[in-house]
This record gives C-alpha cells, structure tokens and sequence, in this order.
C-alpha cells in the first residue's frame, strides 16, 4: 500500500508529518526522517483493527490483512 504523506515545518522546529487520506493520522519529529519514521507507526496503528470496535463475538469473525498495489 502507499498512501502519500505530507511534511511541514512546524512553529516548533520540529517537522510535522501527516496523512491527508487518513484524517486525524499525523506525527512530528526532529528530523523528516524522524517524521517520516513516526508518520510510518502512526499510520499502522491508525489501521489496525481495535477488537473493541467489532460487535459480534470472537468465533464469529476473523481479522485478515490485505495489500493494495496502485
């Protein structure tokens, strides 16, 4: 899957890295490779699924991973 990120310097210094297709999924760092790296961990647990969010019990479902190539 690749999925474009954005950079940005903040007022901080630091860099801020953000999703556009993923609204809310954004991380910052010192360096863009910091960012870049944060950016790449916020976006796997931003679409990891949360069990808690599943309404039907465990033996129901099962969660599978799929890749998209674009």
């Amino acid at each position: 899957m690749k999925l474009k990120i954005v950079l940005e310097k903040g007022m901080d210094g630091y860099i801020v890295a953000y999703c556009p297709s993923l609204k809310g999924c954004v991380s910052q760092g010192r360096t863009e490779e910091e960012a870049i790296e944060n950016i790449k961990k916020a976006i796997e647990l931003y679409l990891e699924a949360d069990p808690q969010e599943i309404k039907k019990t465990q033996k129901d479902y099962k969660v599978c991973e799929v890749a998209l190539w674009v």
